[in-house]
């Protein structure tokens, strides 16, 4: 039974009584399936972008308008019902965070106090400990600089409804960058933000939020607790996530569970919305300090919140402007299931959408866009160009993301995630490796304003040592000396010449000895038996889910293995060329190319690709 169920009876439904007073939701008609010109455009957008179907709600100052759109389940073809219930993923951080702000109110938990005052146990390794403490508003915020979640954390199979949420983050959590300066999204924190609400209430995160949020709201269809549609204890009223429009899939557990387990209808989330944009009172008593409330997507510590952009994330919420509206948000997704949640407390407007599919291709943008359409909002004044304080050419360059958001691929964002910055004269150009370029317009002081924005988007500020920094307030690009970045690719241009000349002409030399009998003189035998073994292996994927990717399955262990073999290969490759002589120009070419693939090799281990091992 989910936990919004075991909770005393009595005080529940007291609870739910009046979260239902506090609510006061209308609802004209008969809000399950009447056609409206909102329903025929999501509908057709949902077509349009091959996904399965989608809930949604739309609250305005005097009602609460519910849909749905596209089928629940794509094997059977029944249609998707507004009362379905659905996940959202990374939503659940806004409750997690609403939660966090319940005991603030309470008096139980300081938001400036160190992460550690209340778990003592944690290992955090912070080299700012003195002069930058971890801080729980730093979790709350996204700013305490830890990694976001290894690949274990969300993709595995080996965690269990009832897993402690100690096993589901590292022994010892590492600060990558001054607490509190940078914004930089982090699964693992939330998670931490869920072992230290049990720490305080001395019972599991998923009852206390149970009997501290969801029921005062009256969200009595919602719970944390793991909810799937297969097996014995399966939801029938659950809609089936699916990875694509024709592929099913059931929600497993997750380890990181607080950062993005929940389940819920789009009734309750108008309930939840309601109350983010309300005074904090429930039944006339303060449950959250308005103040609180009132701050969440307000950024306070970063450097670009001091700079004065307004950008950004607070409390479990992020400064969202997008289709002509700037409101407070947050988005979610699990693989299967994506959502959107979106209020405009000035307004008493928001709307919540669920979609039961999650490709990487789907436009789910154009849907949020329907949505915020129908809360008939006037559009923000777009902020106007105004000259700038300082002068955007000096953050001409080449810049990276610091901190990067998976310590675990910190080195293909070194490679992949740079993005280069010029100033025209009227507009500073912001062009990535990978992804659109933005348009940059100074709208005063140190702040530009993207073209398709309405408030400033982004701002130049610099470090304490003067180097140059842009941030958006969700993220901060960091200027990168062209020789480092040069010596960067350098070693990975070669390294990966060098496999693609052992792969090619190393195998044809290889095949060609073993047809003459002369295997045991071929140097390159070893490198090539090495490399084309792991080309191989990705087949063994083939017959694993992509659920266990982090798990040590035999295809994953099979690459570690090879992939820890490989610098080995590599050096019995060089001895051997050696050995062989280096007379003549292919001698030499062989050894310049083992070479180069060796200290690619030695690379990729000192950025901790190499045992290629995901579950560590």
């Amino acid at each position: 039974m989910p936990a919004a169920g075991r909770a005393g009876l009595g005080g529940r439904a007291l609870r739910l009584i009046a979260g239902a007073a506090l609510i006061g939701l209308a609802r004209p008609g008969d809000l399950a399936g009447q056609p409206d010109s909102l329903t025929t455009a999501v509908g057709a957008a949902i077509a349009a972008e091959r996904l399965v179907g989608a809930v949604w709600a739309v609250v305005t100052p005097t009602s609460t308008t519910l849909g749905a759109a596209g089928v629940r389940n794509a094997d059977l073809g029944t249609p998707m019902r507004p009362t379905d219930r659905v996940q959202v993923g990374s939503v659940a951080k806004t409750l997690i965070a609403t939660g966090v702000l319940r005991l603030a109110t309470l008096g139980r938990v300081d938001l400036d106090a160190p992460v550690e005052t209340y778990l003592p146990d944690l290992r955090i390794d912070n080299q700012w400990r003195d002069s930058a403490p971890l801080l729980v508003r730093h979790l709350l915020d996204h700013t305490g600089g830890l990694d976001d979640a290894r690949m274990w954390q969300v993709f595995s199979l080996r965690a269990d409804p009832d897993t402690p949420l100690r096993n589901g983050v590292p022994r010892s959590i590492r600060v990558r960058h001054p607490p509190g300066a940078r914004f930089s999204y982090s699964n693992t924190g939330y998670t931490i933000l869920g072992m230290l609400i049990e720490a305080v209430a001395g019972v599991r995160y998923e009852r206390w939020l149970a009997d501290e949020l969801l029921a005062p709201l009256g969200m009595s269809r919602s719970t944390f607790e793991f909810v799937t549609q297969t097996g014995p204890a399966a939801d029938s009223t659950l809609a089936m996530g699916h990875f694509d429009a024709a592929t099913t899939s059931a929600t497993v557990p997750s380890f990181v569970r607080p950062a993005g387990q929940f389940t819920t209808t789009a009734d309750d989330m108008a309930r939840l919305a309601r109350f983010l944009m309300s005074d904090g009172r429930v039944a006339g008593q303060v449950h959250v300090d308005p103040r609180l409330l009132a701050a969440m997507a307000t950024p306070t510590t970063t450097e670009a919140a001091r700079a004065g952009l307004a950008a950004g994330y607070g409390l479990g919420l992020a400064r969202r402007d997008r289709h002509g509206v700037v409101a407070r948000c947050h988005l979610g997704n699990t693989g299967t299931f994506r959502a959107s949640l979106c209020v405009v407390p000035e307004q008493g407007r928001g709307f919540f959408v669920a979609f039961n599919s999650d490709p990487e291709t789907g436009n789910f943008d154009r849907i949020d866009g329907l949505l915020a359409g129908a809360l008939g909002l006037p559009p923000t004044a777009e902020r106007a160009p105004a000259p700038a304080d300082v002068d955007p050419a000096a953050w001409a360059g080449w810049y990276l993301v610091r901190p990067n958001r998976f310590d675990q691929f910190r080195y293909l964002d070194e490679l992949t995630g740079l993005t280069r910055v010029r100033w025209d004269g009227r507009q500073l150009l912001l062009r990535p490796v990978q992804g659109s370029a933005r348009q940059l317009i100074p709208v005063g002081g140190a702040l530009l304003r993207a073209t398709d924005r309405r408030e400033a988007s982004h701002v130049l500020i610099r470090d304490g040592a003067g180097r140059p920094l842009i941030s958006d307030g969700q993220r901060t690009y960091a200027r990168q000396a062209p020789l480092r970045l040069g010596v960067l690719w350098a070693s990975a241009v070669s390294g990966l010449l060098s496999l693609a000349y052992l792969l090619l002409i190393g195998g044809w030399r290889t095949v060609a000895a073993i047809r003459r009998g002369h295997w045991r003189r071929e140097p390159l035998r070893w490198p090539v038996v090495g490399l084309g073994l792991l080309v191989v292996a990705p087949v063994l994927f083939l017959r694993e889910s992509f659920l266990t990717v982090g798990d040590p399955t035999f295809a994953n262990s099979t690459v570690a293995t090879l992939t820890g073999l490989l610098p080995l290969a590599m050096l019995i490759g060089v001895a051997g060329r050696v050995r062989a002589g280096l007379r003549g120009p292919a001698a030499r070419l062989d050894l310049v190319m083992l070479v180069a693939g060796l200290q690619w090799c030695g690379v990729l281990a000192a950025w901790g690709l190499l045992p290629l091992a995901l579950w560590r």
